[in-house]
Order: structure tokens, then sequence, then C-alpha cells
């Protein structure tokens, strides 16, 4: 269950950040991550941290609840 929370939140920061027309490396330099760890996200193998979403939410310019509608 866990695992289908992560691919959702890894395919909204997709969504945002294509939006955005960003490359995965432009969003790295903004959030300060790694770029694997950007399409590690992305593809839902990675449990972003408390502070890892209020970074996305802040790179984004939007509210960290956003991430998850």
């Amino acid at each position: 269950m866990e695992n289908g929370i992560c691919k959702q939140f890894g395919k909204k920061i997709r969504e945002l950040r294509l939006e955005k027309k960003w490359s995965q490396e432009r969003l790295a330099e903004v959030t300060e991550f790694h770029r694997t760890y950007i399409g590690m996200v992305e593809r839902g193998e990675r449990n972003p941290s408390l502070k890892s979403i209020e970074r996305f939410a802040k790179a984004f310019e939007i509210k960290i609840n956003q991430l998850f509608l």
C-alpha cells in the first residue's frame, strides 16, 4: 500500500515538472536534490520525507497539500 502512495506522489511530481517544462536536472537544481533522486521519486521508488515534500512544494510554488490532490 505504501508503494501506491509513493507512485501517486511521483506521478504528481512528474506532472508538475512537465507543466513547467523542466527537465529532471532543472528540478534537481531548484530543489537541491540529485537528479537520480528526482527520477526515483517520480517512479515511486523513494518515500520522500516531510522536509523533502516541503522542498518540492516550494520549488513548484504551491502549498504542500496540492502535491496530494
